[in-house]
């Protein structure tokens, strides 16, 4: 079993892509499904806090990836998201909102330091 850390997966994406730009059909099946099972999580927890403000998009993946975002938010127009493609394009590795300036809803890409962020027990203790 492959484990990634967040660069790691990452990395592994971008193998996806060129695969899937080369007509890959395993590579495809993978991106949709792994846009698929984000979008099912967002609608998931959406559903469970009764709604939600605003979707964040981070790491390596949420702050790179214009193409990741756009499929893991396709069908959720219905909980307010409204992604505006050129905005969503144009951000990548830097803080900016992607949704529309009308969007319920908004999407935002927060660039985060993985590395700086620590793991913290229920006890407290890093």
């Amino acid at each position: 079993v492959r484990r990634y850390d967040d660069e790691g997966l990452f990395l592994a994406l971008r193998e996806i892509e060129a695969r899937r730009a080369d007509g890959d059909e395993a590579a495809t099946l993978a991106f949709d499904l792994f846009c698929y099972r984000a979008r099912k999580y967002l609608g998931a927890y959406a559903a469970a806090m009764g709604g939600v403000d605003a979707v964040l998009f981070a790491g390596g993946i949420g702050e790179n990836q214009p193409e990741v975002r756009a499929e893991a938010l396709r069908g959720l127009e219905f909980m307010g998201l409204r992604l505006d493609p050129e905005r969503n394009a144009a951000v990548r590795g830097q803080e900016g909102e992607i949704t529309t300036a009308d969007s319920p809803v908004k999407a935002l890409v927060v660039p985060t330091n993985i590395s700086s962020v620590g793991a913290v027990t229920p006890s407290g203790e890093a």
